[in-house]
């Protein structure tokens, strides 16, 4: 039976380094399926499709299908696992406080969605900036 992994800034840096491993069986075992939720915001949806093309020409055993999205409420739905790693980076002038605001206001929209939407055993990971 495939588990549900959602990962958070699926395009970006460190969800594209999270994303091979996870289908390839490295985070949850070489025996086990998944089916990965790919949240994006919308102008790296296009960047997205690209993310999702390279993993079916991997042609992973293990990956069972791919969810791609902007909503997090359908990102999150049913999901076991959680890796929100998407977040704001720091640019020039901002001070870490508002680098704190801008991502919690983030983290706390997914957290609703999770609380609302995902598996009731959910394991969730949270990194981002400062």
């Amino acid at each position: 039976e495939p588990v549900r992994v959602v990962v958070t800034g699926a395009a970006g840096a460190i969800g594209y380094s999270l994303i091979f491993r996870i289908a390839s069986g490295m985070m949850l075992g070489p025996h086990q399926p998944v089916i990965l939720h790919l949240l994006e915001i919308e102008p790296a949806l296009k960047a997205l499709e690209g993310v999702v093309m390279e993993l079916k020409d991997c042609a992973f055993p293990l990956l069972a299908g791919v969810v791609t999205t902007a909503d997090s409420d359908k990102a999150f739905d049913g999901v076991e696992y959680a890796l929100l790693v998407g977040s704001k980076p720091r640019t020039k002038g901002m001070e870490r406080g508002d680098l704190l605001n801008e991502n919690g206001k983030i983290f706390v929209g997914q957290g609703r969605s999770l609380n609302k939407f995902a598996n009731r055993n959910v394991k969730v990971v949270v990194v981002g900036n400062p």
